[in-house]
């Protein structure tokens, strides 16, 4: 990871492909309180958006959240939609990312959240997400003018085999896996970055929205903590997809309740073979080291780091 005098991560490289254009960071204008969301992609991104969005409107709930928190380096629509958009908005702003972090432009100045999960559990998220997508998504990621190298393809019925190939071929048809998530692990000592895991918020989510509300510097009004947090449970978030889900959900078949879809991990255990798992364990370790692989697999990472840093 390359950095300034200060110690603070600088881009040293742009990423383009189907879904992504990274150039569109050298000309956003950064604020004092922006919050940046960064994961690799299906590792509760939506659900750290829901939350944060919580926080900041105490508890509302007709939140267009999918508007409100755009994927910055998505591609479509273009730089000269998106910036004016974005640049229009007078709430504290909350952007999400899928790019690491030598990628994009990291401000001192913005609050920072990386969410990971498991890269079985991801791998499973992606091939429903890409499975169930209609013909307007590919067209979208694939005959919008500037797409840069192959088209997205879209998966066979057969998860393990999409599992192993993105395995195999480091994120393929995606984006690579392993370098997102050392990219943001290696920084997680800054000051104004947090790490997230989507374990953690499956195992407690009210100790977890306290703990990125403490972050944020957001003051909780006790009595709005149990709006914000039915709100951000799983079953509202599905009930209520329209709101938190790229165009409404019209992008895949069955609609907003097809990417909000299970929210559980671990349904690989009975699809992939032993020989199968000790392949991912082995890639992550070699990738990631010890720690790093341990923290993707099951959270809790540096416990209290975090917390102190905000207090």
């Amino acid at each position: 990871m390359h950095t300034d005098e200060a110690g603070w991560p600088i881009k040293t490289r742009e990423i383009h492909n189907h879904h992504m254009d990274s150039t569109i960071w050298n000309r956003f204008a950064f604020r004092d309180d922006d919050i940046v969301i960064g994961t690799y992609a299906k590792s509760g991104t939506t659900w750290t958006q829901q939350i944060i969005a919580q926080l900041i409107f105490g508890g509302a709930e007709e939140l267009e959240v999918a508007e409100m928190s755009p994927w910055l380096d998505l591609r479509v629509p273009s730089a000269e939609v998106k910036l004016p958009a974005v640049e229009a908005q007078t709430h504290r702003r909350f952007i999400k990312t899928h790019l690491p972090v030598d990628a994009l432009v990291y401000s001192p100045k913005a609050k920072y959240i990386y969410i990971a999960r498991d890269g079985r559990d991801v791998a499973w998220s992606l091939h429903n997400h890409f499975f169930h997508a209609n013909d307007m998504l590919y067209e979208l990621l694939n005959d919008t003018p500037g797409r840069v190298g192959p088209a997205c393809p879209r998966p066979s019925a057969d998860v393990r085999q999409y599992f192993l190939e993105w395995l195999e071929g480091d994120g393929y048809p995606l984006w690579p896996f392993w370098e997102n998530i050392r990219s943001w692990w290696e920084i997680r000592a800054l000051p104004n970055m947090l790490l997230l895991h989507y374990a953690e918020l499956k195992a407690d989510l009210p100790g977890q929205i306290r703990r990125i509300a403490a972050f944020l510097d957001i003051p909780i009004d006790e009595a709005r903590f149990p709006a914000i947090l039915r709100h951000c449970s799983f079953e509202w978030m599905k009930a209520h997809g329209t709101k938190s889900v790229p165009l409404g959900g019209a992008l895949w078949d069955g609609g907003a309740g097809t990417f909000v879809h299970k929210g559980t991990n671990g349904r690989w255990r009975d699809v992939l073979t032993a020989q199968d798992n000790h392949r991912y364990e082995q890639i992550a370790h070699a990738k990631l080291g010890e720690e790093c692989a341990r923290w993707l697999a099951q959270g809790h990472a540096a416990p209290g780091l975090a917390l102190a840093r905000a207090a």
